[in-house]
């Protein structure tokens, strides 16, 4: 048995089921996806790095610039947690998420996101 500091039927997440869902809802699943990635890597960095609240507030007041930021430090979050566990760190990740941030399709950034993040669980399984 696996002792993975975030559980992994809260944390892996179907990627076209996001995208599908965040289409549907006009964006509200976004957000509750994103949340979501955020207490995940607050887990896995043992840490309370990333606030959702903030997030939503400051990227609300700052047209959006703040969520750029974010995206940026999310991405280096996921690359500090796959350089402590020895994984293949996805180089540029922090890049392609910015730029794809700021041409208007922050969808496929979180995607990419998940999909590392889904990898937490894969990298090192018990089978």
């Amino acid at each position: 048995m696996r002792d993975d500091p975030y559980p992994k039927n809260d944390a892996v997440r179907s990627i076209a089921l996001g995208i599908i869902f965040s289409l549907l809802t006009c964006g509200i699943y976004a957000l509750y996806w994103q949340y979501k990635q955020m207490e995940t890597l607050n887990a896995w960095l043992r840490r309370n790095e990333y606030s959702f609240w903030l997030w939503l507030v400051l990227s609300i007041v700052t047209c959006g610039i703040f969520s750029l930021y974010y995206e940026y430090k999310m991405a280096s979050g996921i690359n500090e947690i796959q350089h402590n566990y020895d994984w293949r760190v996805a180089n540029n990740l922090a890049v392609i998420c910015v730029l794809l941030a700021i041409f208007g399709v922050g969808i496929a950034s979180m995607a990419i996101q998940q999909s590392e993040i889904n990898k937490f669980y894969d990298e090192h399984s018990d089978y």
